[in-house]
């Protein structure tokens, strides 16, 4: 297998693969961090369904596992964004991932912290060349093939990073759709520098999210999931009932004050934490199709790397 992989998101993240694992409500608490990182890519620990005191048990109980470094991700429309962060820092986490909303709302307060990186994910180029005015050292460009919240543009990966790349002068790394070494050669072919993962990693052991979540990732097909919920914020997840009484709602041309009643509350909790098949919300992205055991993250991590190895040799040969 490949020993390294070297590219700017590796010389700033110190890290051995480009290959960052995704914050992922539910899923990305400490355990699936610190494998991560143990592993030699970026663990993540995902803020979206904790309160503060959570946050910070889950960020101690990482330091007292590992030495080596970890992010938080934070997504920004939630209103504590900012209090997370305090946190985050004060923790001495030294990557800061941010999300789902304004760069510039708490960019000033990242950059003041002393040896903090800061990433940050985008949707689209104007959202990317906000995210690198703001001060983030490297940009994640996320194709709505991505479970979970996605832009309203509803950019492909394979057509956003290519853009991303030649409209930023910061490295960028590539998200929605990548599940397996294929997809990170693919990444990396569009000028990507490295990948950011979520499903792959949200169906692996040390994940936090509910057995029967992992099995239902692990029997989905190439069409098993929907974009929907589109006048409150776009989300893709596993079709099931729920879902579907969502997508029916939509399409009589509901209110958004209707469709809020029926999209409810807690249905992430429900779906991902708690494992309710058929009416909770089971966000995860269309590589859900190719993703066929529950494995260790550390075995993820292997057989993205070697399979990159593999699928580079192939166009080796190729071209020969």
């Amino acid at each position: 297998m490949i020993e390294r992989i070297s590219t700017r998101v590796t010389e700033i993240l110190g890290i051995r693969y480009p290959i960052l694992q995704a914050g992922m409500i539910w899923a990305s608490g400490y355990k699936l961090a610190v494998a991560c990182a143990e592993a030699e890519i970026l663990g993540t620990i995902g803020s979206a369904g904790m309160k503060p005191d959570l946050l910070r048990s889950q960020i101690q109980k990482a330091r007292a596992l590992t030495k080596k470094r970890i992010a938080v991700n934070i997504p920004l429309l939630r209103g504590d964004a900012a209090e997370l962060l305090e946190i985050a820092i004060g923790e001495g986490i030294e990557v800061i991932i941010t999300s789902a909303g304004n760069p510039a709302v708490l960019g000033p307060r990242i950059k003041q912290a002393k040896g903090v990186i800061w990433i940050h994910v985008v949707p689209s180029v104007k959202h990317g060349l906000k995210a690198q005015d703001s001060g983030a050292q490297i940009v994640v460009g996320e194709g709505f093939e991505a479970g979970g919240h996605n832009g309203v543009d509803e950019i492909t990966t394979l057509a956003l990073i290519p853009q991303l790349v030649d409209a930023l002068s910061v490295p960028v790394a590539a998200a929605g759709g990548i599940a397996d070494g294929r997809g990170f050669l693919a990444a990396l072919a569009l000028g990507a520098e490295g990948i950011s993962v979520g499903t792959r990693f949200a169906a692996t052991v040390e994940s936090s999210a509910h057995r029967d979540y992992k099995e239902a990732i692990v029997g989905a097909t190439d069409s098993g999931t929907a974009l929907f919920a589109k006048k409150i914020a776009p989300v893709r997840a596993l079709k099931n009932r729920w879902v579907e009484e969502v997508r029916v709602a939509e399409s009589r041309g509901a209110s958004r004050e209707e469709l809020e009643r029926v999209y409810g509350h807690s249905r992430s909790r429900r779906g991902i934490l708690e494992g309710d098949l058929e009416e909770g919300e089971l966000e995860m992205g269309q590589s859900s199709g190719i993703i066929r055991s529950i494995l260790t993250a550390a075995e993820v991590v292997n057989a993205l790397v070697q399979e990159f190895e593999e699928g580079r040799a192939r166009l080796d040969r190729i071209a020969q």
